[in-house]
Parts: structure tokens; C-alpha cells; sequence
């Protein structure tokens, strides 16, 4: 069996951090989105890995290599435009032969990974596999309905009256009829060929399709809030560890892990949290739920429930929280000054003021 692993995509919910970043490639507990989902490939003894990218591709590249730092060998398929899961299977034909494979969307994250998926589905070989999970905004997802006894009998890409609950994980199996049915179906109404429309090609084809309802956690990381649930979620199963300096004057309160290089003076941490390497955190409060990455500099800050990325600085911000700061970032304050606002804002950002 073959994976195959969608990287590209503009990431438009996540701007504007991924104006200059692969929406795959944004940490949650300090490591990149896109990595977990390789290890669970590889932890599946799945070793070969065609990795769909698109504008982003040299980060990915630069980010993921050979794949051998993983355990799996990579090759990278350029997809022109995102022009939906089925044309990435299209693409990929090549390199995917007549094996069995797994797509998996980058930007999802399965908690406790695809391990007895993949053995289930090599055990049963039906002509296709898909999981699913409920949602309570079903309309932004594919979506399934399942008869009384379980069985798959109906599929929906995204739509305005979803019939179920019940939205497409971001995993699916497939054996090679799937690309009979991604060579007969036609471009939707968004002008994307939609993998929904191949699944129920074979549906209706009469193939053998099942439907797993997935028992661990699953979210699509592809908006803030989601990627602080994740990030929240990931940093609960941290190994605590104290790898730089802390000193006297410092409360470490709770599971919180200190990279190496990384110092901490007259400062308060709360895990679950983590404070990456060369970062450096004085008189400051980092609260539950944060990841602070490499590199940065907390001064006189509080910050709770967030993640900041690499090489930015916070100095004598009270208080931050629910938040996702891009790499090289500075927020400071100023001494008061008549009523007035400077703003240097990226396209599609989102700023609160207070009144």
C-alpha cells in the first residue's frame, strides 16, 4: 500500500499566516500539522509517499525532504491549482500504479493515528473505505449517509441541507477501481472534481464501499480555533521536561516542557505548555494551552491558550489569549497617547479593538 498526501491548497481560512506559510507547515504544540500525519503513515508500515503540492512547494520540500527523517520515502506530484481531491488521485496515477492507497489531507489531525484503519481495510479490501465523524456544521464538509444497518448509501459534497451529520474525515482507502471513477466523473459547479463524486461514481457502479465511523479525535485544522482545540489537545499528552534554564524566581505549575536553550526568569508557567528552544520568557505568565516556539522573546507579556510562532517578541502585552501570532511578529505597547491606532495588517485580517 501506497500513500498519498494532499499539501497544497491556499489555505484562505488561515490568512493571513498562510500568505507566507503552507497552511500544512503551521505547528500546533510546536511541530508542524503535516508531521504528525506522516508519522502516523509511517506507524500504519506504510513507506511509500506521493506528497501533492502546489505554490507552497518549496517550503514543503525544504520542511519534509527525502521523507527518510519520518521513515518513508517521498515524491512530490505538483498539482497547477487546487482543483479538488479527485484531480490529486488524477495526477497521481503514475506514481500510485496498481497499488492499493491511502489519501490523506495534511492539514487533518486523528488522534491515536490510521493504524487499525489501514489494517481493517487490507484485512476486508473493499473497493473503498472513508471515515467518518459527527460534526455540528456538516454543510462545510462531504458529508455520508449511512442506512439503518451501517451500510454506505449516499454521499454529498459540502451541501446546503445536509441529510446527516455524519462529515468525510479527511482519510480515505481506496483500491485501484477508484481511478476508473476519477476518470468518468465531471467537474463540479465550484469547477473542482470532487473525490464525493467519485465515491458515489462507485456507489452507484455498484463497488464495494464501507464507512467507518472513527472512534479517536479528528479535527480539520484548517481554521484558528481549530488549530488551538488541536494544539490544546496535543500539549495534554506532552512529556514534561525542564531542558533549559529556569531560574529561582520562576513557577513552573503543572506539565510544561522547557526546550533546550530556551531561559525563564521571574516568570509563571502554567502547562500544559511549551516554550521552545532559544526562546526567552522574562517576568512574564504563559498559561495553559500555549506553545510558544523557538526563538522568541516574552517580556512583562501574558499569554494564555495560544500559539506563537517562531522569532517574534511580545513585550508588555497584557493579555493575550485564544490567539495564533505569525513567525517574526512584534506586539508591544506604548505609552498613552491620544486616541489612535496604528495598523500594519495583512490581507483578510482580523483585528479587535477595544472601544
Amino acid at each position: 500500500m501506497k500513500a498519498l498526501v494532499l499539501a497544497g491548497g491556499a489555505g484562505t481560512r488561515l490568512r493571513p499566516i498562510t500568505h507566507t506559510s503552507a497552511k500544512q507547515l503551521v505547528p500546533v504544540a510546536n511541530k508542524p500539522i503535516l508531521f504528525y500525519g506522516l508519522e502516523s503513515i509511517a506507524a500504519a508500515g506504510i513507506t511509500e509517499v506521493g506528497i501533492v503540492v502546489g505554490d507552497t512547494e518549496a517550503e514543503v520540500r525544504a520542511a519534509i525532504g527525502d521523507g527518510s527523517r519520518f521513515g518513508v520515502a517521498v515524491t512530490y506530484l505538483r498539482q497547477q491549482a487546487p482543483l479538488g481531491l479527485a484531480h490529486a488521485v488524477l495526477i497521481a496515477a503514475d506514481f500510485l500504479g496498481g497499488d492499493d492507497f491511502l489519501m490523506f489531507l495534511g492539514d487533518n489531525f486523528v488522534f491515536g493515528g490510521i493504524t487499525e484503519v489501514v489494517r481493517r481495510f487490507t484485512e476486508q479490501r473493499p473497493d473503498a473505505q472513508v471515515l467518518v465523524t459527527k460534526v455540528a456544521n456538516p454543510s462545510e464538509f462531504g458529508v455520508a449517509e449511512l442506512d439503518r444497518d451501517g451500510q454506505l448509501i449516499g454521499l454529498e459534497e459540502k451541501p446546503e441541507l445536509p441529510r446527516t451529520d455524519l462529515a468525510l474525515v479527511g482519510v480515505y482507502l481506496f483500491t485501484p477501481a477508484v481511478h476508473t471513477a476519477v476518470r468518468a466523473i465531471e467537474p463540479s459547479a465550484r469547477g473542482e472534481l470532487e473525490i464525493t463524486d467519485a465515491l458515489r461514481w462507485l456507489l452507484e457502479g455498484g463497488y464495494d464501499l464501507r464507512a467507518s465511523e472513527i472512534s479517536g479525535y479528528w479535527k480539520d485544522t484548517g481554521n484558528v480555533a481549530d488549530m488551538l482545540e488541536v494544539n490544546r489537545l496535543l500539549l495534554e499528552t506532552l512529556e514534561p521536561a525542564v531542558l533549559g534554564a529556569v531560574d529561582e524566581d520562576t513557577e513552573i505549575v503543572g506539565r510544561v516542557r522547557i526546550e533546550p536553550g530556551a531561559m525563564v526568569s521571574a516568570s509563571r508557567v502554567v502547562g500544559p505548555a511549551i516554550i521552545g528552544a532559544g526562546t526567552v520568557v522574562t517576568g512574564s505568565y504563559v498559561g495553559p494551552s500555549t506553545s510558544i516556539a523557538e526563538n522568541c522573546v516574552l517580556r512583562d507579556s501574558e499569554v494564555e491558550f495560544s500559539i506563537v510562532l517562531a522569532d517574534s517578541l511580545l513585550d508588555g502585552v497584557h493579555r493575550v489569549e485564544a490567539s495564533l501570532i505569525g513567525r517574526n511578529v512584534t506586539v508591544h505597547v506604548t505609552q498613552r497617547v491620544p486616541v489612535a491606532h496604528r495598523l500594519v495588517i495583512g490581507d483578510h485580517g482580523w483585528v479587535q479593538l477595544p472601544g
